[in-house]
C-alpha cells in the first residue's frame, strides 16, 4: 500500500500551506506525491457551461474527462467514502499520499499546533498521532509529544516523512533489469514480496525466508 500521512489541525492553522511546501520539498527529492483534501462542506469542481457540467446537469451519475496530460472523475455518492477507499482511486505509482484533514481516519497524523492560535491538541490521545508541527515547542500541551517538528522548517518535516514512511518502504526490495535498477512503488513492492515469500516458504527448508536473492538470465 502507498503510505498515507494526514496533516490535521484546527481551522485556519496552516494545513494547506504546510502541505504545499511538503509537496514541493518531496517532489524535489524525486518522489511522486499525491494529495487528498477532506471538505466537510461539500464542493463543486465543475464549471458552468463546460461539457462535463452539461453532462452532469443532464443527469449523468459519473463523468470522467480525459486529456493527454490529466484526467478527472466527478461522481455522485450515497454517503461519504472512507479514506482507504478514496486512496484506492489514486495512481499506484505514487510514493506518498498527503491528506488534508481526515483526523478520524486510522492513518498516521502530523498535527499542526500554532502559537496564539491552537489551544489544545485535537489528536493528543490518538495513537495515530506521530508528530506535531509547531512554533511553540515549550507549550505545556506538547510536553508528552515525542516528535516535535518546526512548522517553519519544511525540510525537517520532509526528512521525518521520508525516513519513517518512504525510505522505510524502499528498503524492502531491489529490482535490477538488464543492469538497470528499477524503482518500485509500494504497491508493486508489496505484490512482489508477498508473492515470492508465499511461493518460497512452501519449499522444504525455506519456511521462514528473511533474505531472498533471485537472478534470472535468459539465453
Amino acid at each position: 500500500m502507498i503510505p498515507v500521512i494526514s496533516v490535521v489541525g484546527s481551522s485556519d492553522c496552516g494545513k494547506t500551506t504546510l502541505i504545499e511546501n511538503l509537496i514541493s520539498e518531496l517532489s524535489k527529492r524525486g518522489y511522486k506525491v499525491g494529495t487528498i483534501k477532506h471538505d466537510v462542506h461539500g464542493f463543486d469542481v465543475d464549471k458552468e457551461g463546460k461539457d462535463t457540467y452539461r453532462h452532469k446537469q443532464a443527469g449523468a451519475h459519473s463523468v470522467l474527462i480525459s486529456s493527454p496530460w490529466q484526467y478527472a472523475l466527478i461522481s455522485d455518492v450515497d454517503s461519504e467514502r472512507r479514506l482507504d477507499e478514496v486512496v484506492s482511486y489514486m495512481p499506484i505509482e505514487l510514493d506518498i499520499i498527503l491528506t488534508e484533514g481526515f483526523k478520524s481516519a486510522n492513518k498516521p497524523k502530523i498535527e499542526i499546533f500554532r502559537k496564539n492560535h491552537s489551544t489544545e491538541l485535537l489528536c493528543k490521545n490518538n495513537p495515530t498521532l506521530v508528530a506535531v508541527a509547531t512554533n511553540d515547542k515549550t507549550n505545556k500541551n506538547l510536553q508528552d509529544i515525542k516528535n516535535l517538528l518546526d512548522i517553519n522548517n519544511y525540510k525537517e518535516i520532509a526528512d521525518f516523512i521520508e525516513k519513517h514512511y518512504i525510505k522505510k518502504n524502499n528498503s524492502n526490495i531491489t529490482l535490477t533489469v538488464n543492469g538497470e535498477k528499477i524503482k518500485l512503488n509500494q504497491f508493486a513492492r508489496d505484490i512482489v514480496i508477498s508473492t515470492l515469500k508465499g511461493l518460497i516458504s512452501q519449499l522444504k527448508g525455506c519456511e521462514n525466508p528473511k533474505t531472498i536473492d533471485i537472478k534470472i538470465k535468459e539465453k
